[in-house]
């Protein structure tokens, strides 16, 4: 049995979205449709709503619905340290920890000459910018260990070095309550380079 091409075409935008494969958007749009209809328009309008009002923070480029973000407008944010990650995602993730109260800059993305993003893409003159504008003192590479992820770490290393500041990067390598067994060799490697003293 064909489906119906309204079904086909919400199937084929819910592929779209990251980590949905066929049989995801299928059993997803058709859950939509045979719910209560006031869901779906709920759903509908909501996705709407954030397309059409969503943008970047004018200063660290986060994803949400105001100028400058309620990060940069809060005094409580310690200026020495500007932590820069490549998308909203691990900003979120790294909020969620209470672990980090400074500033952020968000990539959006990581170099990557074969999808046309370099340095003009990655704002990085925002982030010199940001980061005289701050005084800051210590910049925190908080990029996946992916062959972008270490390209565009080496990159702002070299952009950065000359301006008398602190590099750090996050630890990276065994997970906590992770069993070396299971540990890839790469991550392994990175744990054995990154060890730490204990004191």
């Amino acid at each position: 049995m064909k489906l119906s091409p309204k079904i086909s075409n919400l199937i084929d935008s819910l592929k779209a979205l990251p980590g949905i494969g066929p049989k995801s958007a299928k059993r997803m749009a058709l859950s939509l449709l045979s719910s209560e209809k006031e869901s779906g328009l709920s759903l509908s309008k909501s996705i709407e709503d954030a397309i059409l009002n969503i943008k970047f923070c004018q200063k660290c480029f986060v994803l949400n619905d105001q100028d400058i973000c309620e990060i940069c407008k809060s005094p409580a944010r310690d200026n020495n340290s500007i932590c820069v990650v490549e998308s909203t995602s691990d900003l979120y993730s790294i909020e969620e920890t209470s672990e980090f109260n400074g500033r952020y800059f968000v990539l959006n993305g990581l170099l990557s000459p074969i999808d046309n993003i370099g340095a003009n893409e990655l704002r990085i003159d925002n982030l010199l910018e940001v980061i005289e504008e701050y005084n800051s003192r210590e910049i925190i590479l908080a990029l996946n260990s992916t062959l972008e992820g270490e390209a565009t770490a080496y990159f702002l290393l070299e952009k950065l070095k000359k301006k008398n500041l602190i590099i750090t990067r996050i630890a990276q390598g065994v997970p906590a309550g992770g069993d070396l067994n299971y540990v890839d060799n790469n991550t392994l490697r990175r744990a054995i380079s990154f060890r730490t003293e204990l004191k």
